[in-house]
């Protein structure tokens, strides 16, 4: 998108990083522009602006830097998901596979007692792997629908947007690598 090629301009890329292969965006330099960083939570705000969204889950870590803006901006809960022994009641969790290893993700276990429309946010859209697991998580609560999942970074040649489109997730980001 045209529109915000001044973000994707603003992130740099690391070649090799964690493991050899992996081109990874990191957008602590965008984070680190006052001005970027306001234009992309305004971009991704409009994008959800619409949509009636209870809660906003987001995954650690990097997801959490725009989910409490969004969740500030769109009058919503943050609730956040977490790497194992990170949340100190009792949660659910599941296991999956990253674009280089595997964790576990958990949620607690009373996190969306009252929400009941969700949003899923993280910084970037790679294998689908991470959403996956999130979408896996909700599912352990009654009665929730996941209205989308948002991103700032799509990596389509991953496949993760068609795994979500697969699966009816209305699917928003601003830019693509």
């Amino acid at each position: 998108m045209k529109e915000f090629q001044d973000l994707k301009d603003s992130i740099r890329t690391v070649p090799d990083y964690p493991v050899e292969g992996v081109q990874f965006r990191d957008i602590t330099t965008l984070l680190q522009n006052p001005v970027l960083f306001k234009k992309m939570i305004d971009g991704m705000t409009k994008q959800w602006t619409e949509a009636s969204i209870d809660a906003i889950l987001s995954i650690e870590s990097r997801g959490f830097i725009m989910a409490g803006a969004l969740a500030y901006n769109l009058g919503a809960a943050f609730v956040p998901l977490r790497k194992p022994e990170k949340l100190p009641y009792d949660t659910y969790s599941v296991s999956y596979n990253l674009e280089y290893g595997s964790t576990d993700m958990h949620i607690h276990i009373d996190a969306l007692r009252s929400h009941k429309k969700l949003l899923i946010i993280d910084d970037l859209l790679a294998t689908g792997g991470t959403v996956l697991a999130s979408l896996d998580l909700v599912k352990k609560f009654e009665g929730k629908e996941v209205i989308g999942a948002g991103f700032v970074i799509n990596l389509p040649s991953l496949g993760g947007l068609d795994k979500l489109k697969s699966l009816n997730i209305n699917t928003k980001f601003l830019i693509e690598f």
